[in-house]
């Protein structure tokens, strides 16, 4: 039997090798691309892939620019300093890579509904991505999201309502989840870091993540948002100053739900199963 999930890689325009998983089934209902988020790798939604496989649906992931096996590999190679850094053509070539794996999903997938599902800085890299693009995708789910405006989207001191957790022999990443060890594993994974989207990215890297959604999204895309309500990111204001947002746009078929007291990391909460179970709901009755 083939372990999964299955790494495989491609190159992009810029010559990146860039690392992506594939979580197969057999016939499946629907393909989800996965958008993981700043500091992290695909591989930390193991879990989420396997609950998707069991309810019929196929998942596949890269891992960014300057993240995972994908941002070890540009170190070595010496085509950035440190992990986060992204590398030659730097965040517009993240939306390309992302564009890049859609494509290799459709042609591998012809006849299957494409969902994007984007978590934290994935959640951003999918609003752009949906926003030129939303043509060849038949949903969108964001988690740990907001609208992405100065003044309303934070750029640091995501741990200071835990800071006191954090002094009492806490990691630091008590924002990701009320599982505190969520955190506790993020802070030993070696693949992970800590920096925020500035001091990975740049100001310059990290302003093209910036804007509402545009009118160009067709109107009857299906848009999912989950978050929780003590996320730091985004919370209950954030997501709901979004949804307003995708309405202005046009977009008719919104649906947010709001896990009370659940943090940043909805998919790693306590009530992560509750969580998993509602959009595995949703995408039955949206793409299935």
């Amino acid at each position: 039997m083939t372990e999964l999930p299955l790494t495989r890689t491609f190159t992009d325009a810029k010559g990146i090798d860039i690392t992506f998983y594939e979580w197969p089934v057999a016939h499946p209902k629907a393909v989800i691309q996965v958008v993981h988020g700043l500091g992290e790798h695909a591989r930390r939604y193991d879990h989420l892939a396997e609950a998707l496989n069991r309810a019929g649906y196929s998942v596949y992931a890269t891992d960014h620019r300057g993240h995972g096996l994908t941002g070890l590999r540009m170190q070595a190679e010496g085509n950035i300093k440190k992990q986060g850094n992204l590398g030659p053509g730097g965040m517009d070539a993240v939306f390309s890579n992302e564009r890049q794996l859609s494509h290799i999903i459709i042609e591998e997938n012809p006849e299957e509904p494409i969902v994007l599902l984007g978590h934290s800085w994935g959640s951003m890299i999918a609003q752009r991505v949906i926003s030129k693009f939303s043509d060849d995708y038949d949903a969108l789910v964001l988690s740990g999201s907001t609208l992405l405006l100065p003044g309303i989207m934070p750029s640091s001191g995501f741990n200071k309502n835990w800071a006191a957790e954090a002094a009492a022999g806490g990691t630091g990443f008590e924002w990701l989840s009320r599982d505190l060890e969520v955190g506790a594993d993020f802070a030993a994974d070696p693949k992970n870091f800590p920096e925020t989207a500035i001091e990975a990215f740049g100001i310059t890297n990290a302003a093209k993540l910036l804007g509402a959604p545009s009118r160009r999204i067709r109107n009857d895309l299906p848009v999912l948002l989950q978050a929780g309500s003590e996320d730091a990111i985004g919370g209950e204001k954030g997501n709901a100053l979004l949804v307003k947002a995708f309405k202005r746009a046009g977009v008719s078929d919104l649906e947010l739900v709001i896990y009370h007291g659940a943090r940043h990391e909805v998919y790693n909460e306590t009530n992560k199963n509750e969580v998993i179970a509602d959009l595995v709901e949703w995408l039955d009755s949206h793409v299935a």
